[in-house]
C-alpha cells in the first residue's frame, strides 16, 4: 500500500485546495501589510482582513469588532489570562474551575498562576458516566474554562447548559471556552453560549497554522495585553489625550497614550496576513464538508470485535481512542505509520483525562473530509493484524 491514510485530522487538518490557491494568488500577488499604507494594494488587504474578520464573525454568531486574530487558540488560552489578570480590578483570592476534559493550554496557564500565588484555589468539575460535564454539579467559582469536545473523547459538551449553570451560582462568572476540537463538527453560537471568551485555532478547520481566533464578549471591560503598532491612537500629553474617541487612556510619569477601539487593540504587530487569506475558504469548505462520523462508527464496530482493544470513546463520538492490551501506544502508532497510516499516539496534550481513565496514553483516530469508507477498511484490517 503506497497511499498515505491521514487519519490525525483532530491533531491539524488537511488544506484544501481552495486554502492552498488563495495564499498563493495572496503571495504571488496581493501581498501588502495591513493598516500600514495608503496605496492600492495596502488597502486591499486591509479590506481583506475586514471581510475575513467579518467572514469568522458570522461563522460564530460575534460582532466583527468581537473577533481577534491570534497565533491560535494556545495563544489565545494564554491571552485571556494575561489580560484578565492585569485588570485593576483583577482579585488574586479569586477561585478558577476547570475539567479532566481540559488541554494543557486551556488549564496550565491557571495553574501557573496558582503556583505563583496569583490565585486563590482550584475547582475542578465533577464529570458524569459518560465523561461529559456534570451540569448537576457545576461548582460555584470566579474563572471557568470549559472544554467544548475533549480532543481524546470527543463528544461535544452542553456549552450553553453548563455556562447557564454556572452563572446560577455565580452570575459575575467569566467563562472562557476552548472550541478547538468542537468547531470541526459542530456550529458555533458564542451568543447562545453566553460565553465571555472562546477561542480556536484555524489549522484545525484546513486553514493554515499560524492563525487562531479570540472571541471577546465585551471588549470595552478590558485593557490589552499586548503592545505596539497599530493598537495606540496617539501618544501625547493628557490634556490631548481626554480629547480622544479612542479606548483606554493610559498615563505614567513620562507620556500618556490612548489606545484604538476592538478589535484593533488587541491587535499589535504585524498580523498573520496570508493564514488570514486562508481562513475564509477553510470556513466555506468546512461548512459544506464536515468530517464523516460514519468512518468512526465502522471503526468502532470493527475494533470492538477484537478482544485485546479497549475503547474509550463511545460509538457516536467525534474520534475513536483505544489501547491494546500488552502493547505500547507508541508501538502501535509505530506499526501503523510504516504501513503509511497516520494516527495520533501518547497523552495528546491532555494529560488529566488520561489520568482519569487510569492509561499513560492512547492511540487516537480521528477523520477529515478527504476520507473515505476504503480508507477506515484497510485500517481495521491492519489493525486486526497488528494486534493478533
Amino acid at each position: 500500500m503506497n497511499k498515505i491514510i491521514y487519519l490525525d485530522a483532530a491533531a491539524s487538518a488537511l488544506k484544501p485546495d481552495s486554502v492552498i490557491k488563495a495564499e498563493r494568488d495572496f503571495l504571488q500577488k496581493s501581498y501588502a501589510n495591513s493598516g500600514r499604507g495608503v496605496c492600492a494594494r495596502s488597502v486591499a488587504v486591509d479590506n481583506m482582513v475586514k471581510h475575513a474578520r467579518e467572514k469568522v464573525a458570522e461563522f460564530i454568531n460575534a460582532e466583527s469588532n468581537q473577533v481577534v486574530f491570534t497565533s491560535g487558540a494556545t495563544d489565545g488560552l494564554n491571552r485571556i489570562v494575561n489580560i484578565l489578570t492585569s485588570q485593576p480590578w483583577y482579585n488574586p483570592s479569586a477561585n478558577f474551575a476547570v475539567s479532566d476534559l481540559d488541554h494543557h493550554s486551556a488549564r496550565l496557564p491557571w495553574e501557573a498562576l496558582l503556583h505563583h500565588g496569583k490565585i486563590r484555589k482550584l475547582i475542578k468539575c465533577d464529570l458524569d458516566k459518560n465523561l461529559d460535564i456534570a451540569i448537576d454539579s457545576i461548582p460555584k467559582t470566579d474563572f471557568f474554562v470549559i472544554t467544548a469536545m475533549s480532543n481524546v473523547l470527543g463528544r461535544a459538551q452542553d456549552v450553553k447548559s453548563i455556562i447557564a449553570a454556572a452563572r446560577k451560582k455565580n452570575p459575575n462568572v467569566i467563562t472562557i471556552v476552548d472550541a478547538s476540537q468542537y468547531v470541526v463538527h459542530n456550529k458555533i453560537n458564542v451568543q447562545e453560549w453566553d460565553c465571555d471568551f472562546m477561542v480556536f485555532s484555524g489549522h484545525k478547520i484546513g486553514a493554515d497554522t499560524g492563525v487562531g481566533v479570540l472571541y471577546i464578549r465585551d471588549t470595552k471591560k478590558y485593557f490589552p495585553d499586548k503592545f505596539g503598532g497599530g493598537m495606540v491612537l496617539s501618544v501625547a500629553d493628557m490634556a490631548h489625550a481626554k480629547e480622544s474617541r479612542g479606548g483606554w487612556i493610559y498615563q505614567n510619569c513620562s507620556s500618556c497614550w490612548v489606545t484604538a477601539d476592538a478589535p484593533e487593540k488587541w491587535e499589535a504587530g504585524t498580523l498573520p496576513l496570508t493564514q488570514i487569506v486562508g481562513l475564509v475558504p477553510a470556513i466555506d469548505y468546512l461548512e459544506s464538508n464536515r468530517p464523516n462520523l460514519d468512518l468512526i462508527k465502522y471503526l468502532y464496530d470493527e475494533l470492538s470485535k477484537i478482544k485485546r482493544v479497549k475503547l474509550l470513546t463511545l460509538r457516536d463520538s467525534a474520534l475513536l481512542s483505544f489501547i491494546v492490551d500488552g502493547m505500547h501506544p507508541l508501538d502501535i502508532g509505530a506499526l501503523l505509520g510504516v504501513r503509511n497510516i497516520c494516527v495520533r499516539v501518547g497523552n495528546m496534550c491532555a494529560s488529566w483525562v488520561h489520568k482519569y481513565l487510569g492509561v499513560p496514553g492512547t492511540v487516537r483516530i480521528s477523520v477529515g473530509a478527504w476520507n473515505t469508507m476504503d480508507d477506515v477498511i484497510q485500517t481495521a484490517e491492519i489493525i486486526k493484524q497488528i494486534v493478533k
